[in-house]
């Protein structure tokens, strides 16, 4: 296993960014000072949901910090007008000049990818977009590993952001080795899986009981093609035990692993069915 490492430095960017992401999911509790808490702290990669939420309160009042804050945005239009003006009304609303990073937000079929890059798709107006100083990376999300093996191998991307955590593994063997030999950086999402990992199996060995959120993302971050692993805490005493691993900042432990990957296992066959 490769040593853990707290930052990570994007080519696009001229700074290095910590591992450990916060992002907001529309109906989470986080105010203000919850971010800025997390900013001190280090964590300084924010993916915002694009809802008006206390991210967004945070953003706009970053002022000389700008320039050393990540801002991903999830972009929802495929064609190209709709992209550069959905681009401009969040540009406006977070009262910002960029945003480090834009994400095709849950691309999920060939059919969506095709749209995106066709010549009136919206990947041609974020291309300008990045030109002209808009933004500095375009990214993608998907569930899909064998859709995002095929964008990756297309090289039409900056940075991909997909699923990952100790219950879904998959993408260590579809995605993680293509990501890596292209140099392209993963940000993973739902750690969590949902919280259902923070939650006991009816098959769970006899006194178990499962590890706190900070050790799932503990998990995430020890595989060294993972860039940023999001979080998205509901609260702050969600974001203070989140962050209680940037002072403890290790791999796991061979044992510890092992007991996070069969608690995956447990997950995966008892919560409920996910690709």
């Amino acid at each position: 296993m490769v040593p853990m490492t707290r930052s990570f430095q994007f080519l696009s960017l001229d700074f290095s960014v910590c591992r450990l992401g916060l992002a907001t999911r529309g109906n989470a509790s986080l105010k203000k000072d919850d971010v800025f808490h997390a900013l001190e702290r280090g964590v300084n990669y924010w993916n915002w949901c694009g809802h008006e939420d206390g991210m967004s309160e945070a953003i706009r009042e970053l002022g000389s910090r700008r320039n050393r804050v990540v801002i991903a945005i999830q972009l929802s239009a495929r064609g190209h007008r709709e992209a550069r003006r959905e681009l401009d009304e969040t540009l406006s609303q977070l009262k910002t000049d960029y945003v480090d990073i834009v994400t095709f937000y849950y691309v999920e079929t060939e059919t969506e990818w095709a749209q995106i890059t066709s010549p009136h798709g919206s990947l041609g107006a974020m291309e300008r977009a990045r030109s002209e100083g808009s933004l500095k990376m375009i990214g993608l999300t998907t569930h899909q590993r064998p859709l995002a093996g095929r964008i990756l191998a297309s090289r039409r991307l900056d940075l991909l952001m997909v699923r990952y955590n100790a219950a879904h593994r998959g993408a260590e063997k579809e995605i993680f080795p293509l990501a890596r030999h292209l140099e392209i950086p993963l940000v993973s999402f739902t750690g969590l899986r949902w919280k259902a990992l923070l939650s006991a199996t009816p098959a769970d060995p006899q006194g178990f009981r499962p590890p706190p959120a900070r050790e799932w993302y503990r998990f995430v971050l020890a595989h060294p093609a993972v860039a940023v692993a999001l979080m998205a805490p509901g609260g702050r005493r969600e974001l203070l035990e989140n962050l209680e691993l940037l002072t403890d900042w290790r791999e796991p432990t061979p044992s510890e692993y092992e007991a996070l990957k069969l608690h995956g296992d447990r997950v995966r066959r008892h919560a409920g069915s996910f690709p």
